[in-house]
């Protein structure tokens, strides 16, 4: 998940190598931006971990340390939430490798009205929410939002 890109509610870690004052957890809000020491507001949302360092690394080098050793991690992922044909719809916690039918699962698993090839799944990518069709074997990603349709007899 190398080029994952941070969203509202993901829990991240930032810490500065011996700047214990530098180092912070935080969720990022519904607004995308954190306060952070002597830079300010930083817009993160959409941010890989990666470009998320470089920030911090660029934005503390010179004034404040010479060569800042910034790691920026995920504590927690944004939930994903699921909806129609399973027993308990709702919002999960996200977790790397989960397909839509461990994700029913979590739900407590399929109604037995639920279709398992009527499945979709509402992602916002690059700044818009786009609708994919997917199988029961599709991965998900954190703050998409799954709906189970009903089968026809």
């Amino acid at each position: 998940m190398s080029q994952y890109r941070l969203g509202v509610g993901d829990k991240i870690s930032i810490s500065v190598f011996g700047q214990q004052d530098l180092s912070l957890e935080t969720r990022l809000p519904d607004i995308g931006k954190i306060n952070y020491p002597f830079l300010g507001e930083l817009e993160l949302v959409g941010l890989t971990l990666s470009e998320v360092e470089k920030l911090i690394y660029q934005g503390l080098k010179g004034d404040y340390l010479i060569n800042p050793s910034v790691a920026v991690t995920i504590i927690e992922y944004r939930p994903f939430f699921i909806d129609g044909e399973v027993k308990q719809p709702g919002g999960y916690p996200y977790q790397p490798g989960l397909s839509v039918n461990k994700a029913a699962a979590l739900a407590g698993g399929y109604t037995e009205r639920a279709s398992r090839s009527d499945i979709q799944i509402v992602r916002h990518q690059n700044g818009q929410q786009i609708t994919l069709e997917v199988s029961v074997s599709e991965l998900i990603q954190p703050g998409d939002v799954i709906t189970v349709q009903q089968r026809f007899f």
